[in-house]
């Protein structure tokens, strides 16, 4: 991936503030592409087909991952997600960084395919807050609730397989860290091997 474009997966627990983050950094930092994933969730108010997710029924998923038309898909609380293989790689054959928002057991397969990817994992500043956060949607019953907080606790513990950590208690501080990460990522020897041979400071592999 070090000729194409920059792989960036994150990840964060539910109700950590993910998705308000990733609007915040849709507008500060034009220059990426946001992968939209095949879910079998229903649509939340406000959410638009093939731009929020694409929304499959079961029957439907179940084709595209026996067609190997997902990267990765998981099942979350009753549901599944999944990742389109085509626009990922057609992407970043074109030059472009995508952003995928995944589970952690999705990233874990993504990082399995492409190694040399970028991982986030966005924390929440404490739990308390997450439950506010969980319950203040007034979108679900208090099974879902609890399944969430639940799946949340265990999700937290595997920040140690990312690269980066970025605790999410202002909105607008976390999308410039993500910014800085992606920014810093370009600048790192192993993304610029080409640049160096042709100045004759590395040797070709």
């Amino acid at each position: 991936m070090s000729n194409g474009g920059l792989l960036i997966v994150i990840s964060a627990p539910s109700g950590t503030g993910k998705s308000t983050v990733l609007k915040q950094l849709k507008e500060k930092y034009n220059s990426v592409r946001f992968s939209v994933s095949a879910t079998t969730r229903k649509p939340r108010e406000g959410e638009i087909e093939g731009k929020s997710y694409f929304f499959k029924t079961e029957e439907e998923f179940k084709r595209l991952i026996d067609d190997n038309q997902l990267i990765e898909w998981v099942e979350y609380c009753n549901n599944l997600y999944g990742t389109p293989r085509d626009y990922v790689e057609s992407s970043l054959k074109e030059g472009y960084d995508i952003i995928l928002e995944v589970e952690v057991e999705g990233a874990a397969n993504i990082k399995k395919q492409y190694p040399d990817c970028v991982s986030i994992f966005i924390l929440p500043p404490s739990f308390g807050e997450l439950e506010a956060r969980i319950v203040g949607r007034g979108t679900e019953g208090r099974d879902v609730i609890e399944k969430r907080l639940e799946k949340a606790k265990k999700e937290v513990t595997y920040f140690y397989d990312y690269d980066y950590v970025v605790i999410n208690d202002d909105i607008n501080l976390s999308a410039e860290k993500i910014i800085k990460i992606i920014e810093a990522e370009k600048l790192t020897v192993k993304r610029n091997k080409d640049i160096l041979l042709k100045l004759g400071l590395v040797n070709k592999e």
